[in-house]
């Protein structure tokens, strides 16, 4: 969008939020770049330059608004809607890939060289993987200096940087303030890592699915719905975590404990990721809203997102405990997995207690223990053992497609799996499952086809929004799913 000048002018004048994270506005007289809705008086048209990403305006001289803050906007949502290379490689970067395992990591699981990769990020975004991920870097290290009393030498290195003088001369470039200054401006605690933040989002955001449904199928002693907010726990690259998220007006509340700070990034893009954040409620909407029998429901309700994970390989588990039973009895399952082989973990705030176990874990259980048919048991121990040992990738930076293709030559696997592992593990806001029994009640009630093939025939004029279209029939039911939890939902904690 950002090589539209004409349309980039427009939402800058109009201050819209919409299009934050979309691109950014640099001003060519103060060498100051911004968030589209800076609430600072815009510039002359004349004066204005729109970059794809916040490392290209980084790359290009000039530093963050300090009124905008246009490193913490929501994310694009293109790397959300697409399963092209470059987006697999922003979903990557997000979740720290660059930090942890350099380029060449990166490169290695999208599969593609180095050169190869740099040019496609180049052409599209402005920036390579290294700028791109410096800039995460950037606004990690704001986030860690401005709220807690974090030594800056523990700042740099739970940022990402490699040394403390990168880190310095990075602040200094990206804010125009040195670290001491940047933390004199925020208001520091001693978090003893743990802190707050605000997670934004493109406004509207319905949470009553959003978090209904997270709480009603959530594993006990994983998932909790205590004072007000989703819990959970995290596993992490460096250690493990706990997320406590909390449904706000303009944002969610998000607070986050780790065993180890450089897990913050990741941590964040987890979390993001988990709440569709990302996501462009405005143009899901507007399409879906065309359509005469959803448009009452899109009215009702506008914002639906779609809840994901934070864990894909954990939700693919979860599916296939989820076969043809009761919301119930699929947490009952799933939580004596976790007893069994899950981590221990402390949690001093609430009742979390276990890790969900990994899929090498779950591939040395003993299937005569599981209290399920024998063929469930089979479709289990041959998934975990497909996803531990590397057969399967259902991570970030995955292929969607590809991945569809290796579920479904898996005994077990019909299209509900798939489509719902695509849907909520994979983030492909495409997916669709027109086999869903409360798939097939909703389509009854609003006089839509209700066999699968014709329903879905129907459904190609929802493209590409299908899984939120989903998550629009799914609330025609009575069901916890589709409301905020009460304190007496099945997964709540006083």
């Amino acid at each position: 969008m950002h090589e539209d000048f004409e349309r980039c002018v427009r939402a800058v004048q109009a201050k819209d939020s919409r299009f934050d994270g979309w691109f950014y506005t640099a001003v060519l007289t103060t060498r100051i770049y911004c968030r589209p809705s800076c609430p600072v008086v815009p510039p002359k048209p004349e004066n204005m330059s729109f970059y794809p990403s916040a490392a290209a305006a980084q790359q290009a001289g000039f530093r963050a608004c300090k009124r905008c803050r246009p490193d913490a906007s929501p994310g694009s949502p293109q790397w959300n809607e697409r399963a092209d290379v470059v987006a697999r490689a922003m979903r990557l970067i997000a979740d720290g890939v660059v930090d942890r395992e350099g380029v060449p990591g990166l490169a290695a699981q999208l599969g593609y060289s180095v050169r190869q990769l740099q040019r496609q990020l180049l052409a599209e975004l402005g920036a390579g993987p290294l700028a791109l991920a410096r800039a995460q870097r950037a606004q990690t290290s704001r986030l860690l200096i401005e709220t807690t009393m974090l030594p800056m030498a523990e700042v740099a290195f739970a940022s990402g940087f490699a040394s403390v003088r990168a880190f310095n001369d990075t602040v200094r470039e990206v804010f125009a303030v040195t670290p001491t200054e940047l933390r004199a401006r925020g208001k520091p605690t001693n978090t003893q890592g743990s802190l707050t933040l605000r997670l934004p989002f493109r406004a509207p955001l319905c949470p009553d699915n959003l978090f209904g449904h997270l709480v009603a199928t959530g594993v006990p002693g994983v998932e909790e719905w205590r004072g007000g907010a989703y819990r959970r726990t995290l596993r992490l690259p460096h250690g493990h975590g706990i997320a406590s998220l909390r449904p706000m007006p303009d944002h969610v509340e998000c607070r986050l404990s780790l065993t180890d700070l450089r897990d913050l990034s990741t941590a964040i893009a987890r979390c993001r990721w988990l709440l569709d954040l990302d996501a462009d409620p405005v143009a899901v909407d507007e399409l879906l809203r065309a359509d005469p029998a959803l448009t009452s429901l899109v009215d009702k309700d506008p914002g639906r997102r779609v809840p994901r994970t934070t864990d894909p390989d954990e939700f693919a588990v979860r599916a296939v405990l989820g076969q043809q039973v009761s919301t119930k009895a699929a947490r009952t399952h799933a939580a004596r997995l976790v007893r069994a082989h899950g981590e221990p973990v402390q949690d001093h705030g609430g009742g979390l207690t276990h890790l969900f176990p990994t899929p090498a874990a779950l591939a040395q259980l003993d299937p005569e223990t599981l209290a399920m048919p024998r063929s469930r048991r089979s479709t289990l121990i041959t998934l975990v053992h497909a996803l531990a040992s590397g057969e399967i990738e259902l991570g970030a930076g995955s292929d969607w497609q590809r991945a569809r293709a290796q579920l479904a030559e898996l005994p077990g696997f019909g299209p509900w799996t798939v489509e719902t592992i695509a849907m909520r593990a994979l983030g492909d806001p495409d997916a669709f499952i027109p086999t869903d029994l409360g798939i097939r009640y909703a389509a009854t009630e609003l006089g839509l086809p209700t066999g699968p093939a014709a329903l879905t025939a129907h459904a190609a004029a929802w493209r590409p929004w299908r899984a939120y279209a989903v998550q629009y029939l799914w609330a025609t039911g009575d069901h916890p799913i589709n409301h905020l939890p009460g304190e007496d939902s099945p997964c709540s904690t006083p």
